[in-house]
């Protein structure tokens, strides 16, 4: 195996990071950078404001790469670099290759639909993804990935290439000459230029790599995904995927995804649309007093909300939160809900009410996958900035009663990237030996039998019935409200 340093790039919806490791597997620096906060023009329309993936990505890089310069390391030994952008936007360049409008996030409604040209947005060359985009501005090249396009875009995912017919391309309001060439994961889709390498300190002629969505990069990056075991990936938009076997079109309980190794699929089912981002809604909106104390004690406000939740009894005594803060497309009318409050019960119990909230919605959602693959599942592994929470290791273990196990590296999709990166440039034989080298297991978290018995009982009897009698509700207060 060959040595030197593989780079791994993580633009998510709510931060952009940059990992440098060493191909042996050790972590060498990184730097994250903050995305800004998403504009929201109009109900159920949301942007990412002027150009901030890129500046985002520059800011990181920059960070990263200062600390490698600083730990005196050869930038000539950087043999590849792996890019994970942001799935399920929309970005609208101009011939030149530059914006000719905001990034269009997942969360917008114009996602729900086929690209529609609006006067508003100009001179519209190409229309392509996040992850078109940025290896644009790093290599100046018309590529991407082939397993970044999902939704109302004409892929053939049985070929991984684009559609060779006319109708897709009509369904889809799309022209061959508005998309960007394809490759598929683990290619090579260019270099960095010298403009690009001055913006964000990468050596120049650096391999610029395709991965996936990055979701998929996630599931690469956290370990062979083995018969029974689902990864649940903790972000603003918390999904769970599972090994597939081919493109499963029939499918009604999940989605059949090009995955992060050329000619596999990933399965996903439904899973909560801002997700992660509760947290941090709760975080800013409600933890004043438990930021105050947190400073008082030399901790952080994290690591404080998530020993108060632990010392709740399991089921927050009877507070539920419904996770519909984002509502899906087909009922827009649905919004998030607190039930069940009484006089016991404190920020702690709403802290942990949110994180039962999403384990119990994704136990529902992958139950329905499951019992469709006719495979139960038999272990979790979660990834993301949620699985450093003990309390929230322990709540999917109780609430599926199943172990639940994390990586020591929660960022799964910098490591996915810098295998695609290492086996486009020769560093790995296989896949497999690429993830025995990068990945490193760490904490199994087992169920407690009568938490798990409890909450099953919650589910079926409370938390399943919900949506059936707050709908009628919700529709009126949507009508009266918009």
């Amino acid at each position: 195996m060959k040595s030197g340093y593989l780079i791994g790039v993580d633009v998510g919806t709510q931060s952009a990071k940059v990992v440098i490791f060493r191909v042996s597997g050790e972590v060498v620096c990184e730097g994250q950078q903050p995305l800004r906060p998403l504009e929201i023009p109009a109900p159920q329309l949301a942007e990412h404001p002027d150009d901030d993936l890129w500046t985002a990505l520059q800011a990181a890089s920059q960070q990263a790469m200062q600390r490698f310069r600083q730990q005196h390391l050869d930038e000539k030994a950087i043999l590849g670099m792996g890019i994970c952008i942001i799935r399920c936007c929309r970005v609208l360049l101009k011939s030149n290759g530059g914006l000719a409008w905001p990034v269009i996030n997942w969360m917008d409604r114009r996602l729900n639909k086929p690209y529609e040209h609006d006067p508003r947005y100009g001179e519209v060359g190409y229309v392509t993804t996040t992850s078109g985009y940025i290896t644009h501005r790093l290599t100046g090249e018309i590529k991407d990935t082939s397993a970044n396009y999902i939704g109302w875009w004409p892929m053939d995912n049985d070929r991984q290439q684009w559609s060779d017919k006319a109708a897709d391309w009509r369904d889809c309001n799309l022209r061959r000459d508005q998309v960007f060439d394809v490759v598929q994961p683990g290619e090579i889709l260019g270099h960095i230029t010298p403009m690009a390498a001055e913006a964000t300190g990468f050596p120049a002629g650096l391999p610029v790599v395709a991965t996936a969505h990055d979701k998929a990069v996630e599931a690469l990056g956290s370990g062979s995904l083995q018969q029974g075991v689902c990864l649940v990936s903790l972000g603003t938009y918390i999904g769970a995927m599972v090994q597939g076997d081919y493109n499963r079109t029939d499918a009604k309980k999940f989605w059949p995804f090009q995955a992060s190794v050329p000619g596999q699929y990933l399965y996903e089912c439904m899973g909560v649309r801002r997700g992660m981002w509760t947290i941090s809604w709760f975080r800013d909106q409600f933890g004043a007093a438990a930021l105050a104390e947190a400073s008082v004690k030399g901790v952080s406000v994290e690591s404080l909300l998530n020993a108060e939740g632990s010392r709740v009894p399991a089921g927050s005594e009877g507070l539920i939160t419904l996770h519909d803060w984002a509502a899906p497309a087909e009922a827009e009318y649905r919004k998030g809900a607190f039930i069940g409050f009484d006089g016991r019960h404190t920020r702690a119990h709403m802290f942990r009410s949110l994180l039962e909230g999403i384990a119990l919605t994704m136990k529902n959602h992958m139950d329905g996958m499951a019992e469709e693959l006719g495979k139960p599942f038999t272990r979790i592994i979660l990834s993301g900035g949620g699985a450093n929470s003990d309390l929230m290791m322990q709540i999917f273990a109780d609430v599926f009663g199943i172990p639940t196990q994390r990586n020591q590296m929660k960022s799964a999709a910098a490591i996915g990237c810098a295998i695609n990166a290492g086996m486009a440039v020769g560093v790995y034989k296989s896949y497999q030996q690429a993830s025995d080298q990068l990945v490193q297991h760490a904490d199994c978290f087992e169920p407690v039998a009568e938490h798990h018995q409890l909450y099953q009982q919650i589910n079926r009897q409370v938390y399943q019935p919900l949506h059936g009698h707050l709908d009628p509700l919700l529709m009126k207060l949507s009508e009266l409200t918009g």
